[in-house]
């Protein structure tokens, strides 16, 4: 599939009628030059980046999924909303839903090249619990890896709820670190918890899947820079849940993190 190909099947909402890794020689090299392509069409049409989503960063799921590895995608205005803890979604347009509780970050300068944990936390301005809504152009979320990265890393929507400012909950990049991974979550639906999950799912804790998604973004030939203002998502702290319309889910994060709750329709 070609870029036009791809962003037409984003917009309708449509499967995908085969698999880009159906072509034994496209790889992960041919899937993010392919996403990066999309990406400038997006930009051409008045879309603008506003930061990155980490993707299979809990290795608890990898099994399940056929992936055993973090991919990472774009994520625009267009896909971006914030709120106070709850939101409404629509889901018209998304291909087979589902739902993600997640940490986002807000970064507040540039971090250098090769940056160390005190570097990322330096660069950090918030942190903020969210609900990545991921999808899947594939039949029943059957996909090989390459297939992920050239479906944009999977991402729809991100709803990003209350802010909390980084330095107002940690000292340093050591104590961030120990109180993101140590956090815990339950994912409830209509009232039911249906899971529970921690920070330390995503790659040890999400600290540690920015660093390792900032080395991997440099890694990637074409590949933008992570800039001040951009919001990074971590992955998600539990598996991805199927969603539908007139449902009602709710993250309950722990301390210092808030519930998100959103209804779609």
């Amino acid at each position: 599939m070609d870029p036009t190909a791809i962003l037409r099947h984003y917009d309708s909402g449509q499967l995908w009628p085969t698999a880009p890794s159906d072509d034994e020689c496209f790889g992960m090299e041919a899937a993010y030059q392919l996403t990066l392509a999309v990406r400038g069409l997006r930009i051409g049409r008045g879309e603008a980046p506003r930061g990155f989503k980490i993707g299979f960063t809990n290795r608890n799921i990898w099994e399940r999924y056929g992936v055993f590895g973090p991919i990472w995608g774009t994520v625009y205005d267009s896909t971006l909303s914030f709120c106070d803890g709850e939101d409404a979604f629509a889901l018209k347009g998304v291909c087979q839903p589902r739902i993600e509780p997640e940490v986002v970050f807000g970064m507040g300068k540039t971090p250098p090249a090769n940056a160390s944990l005190e570097d990322l936390f330096d660069s950090l301005e918030w942190v903020a619990p969210g609900f990545e809504i991921v999808q899947s152009h594939l039949p029943d979320w059957k996909f090989k890896a390459p297939d992920t990265v050239a479906d944009g890393g999977l991402h729809a929507r991100l709803v990003v709820g209350k802010q909390v400012k980084v330095r107002a909950i940690a000292s340093c990049a050591t104590e961030l670190h120990s109180l993101l991974a140590n956090a815990r979550v339950n994912l409830v639906k209509g009232g039911q918890v249906l899971e529970t999950g921690s920070g330390v799912n995503v790659l040890d804790g999400p600290m540690l899947a920015l660093q390792h998604f900032l080395r991997e973004l440099r890694a990637c030939p074409g590949a933008p820079g992570l800039l001040p203002g951009d919001v990074i998502t971590t992955g998600t702290w539990t598996d991805a849940w199927p969603v539908s319309p007139g449902e009602k889910w709710k993250a309950e994060f722990a301390s210092p993190l808030s519930w998100l709750q959103v209804e779609f329709t």
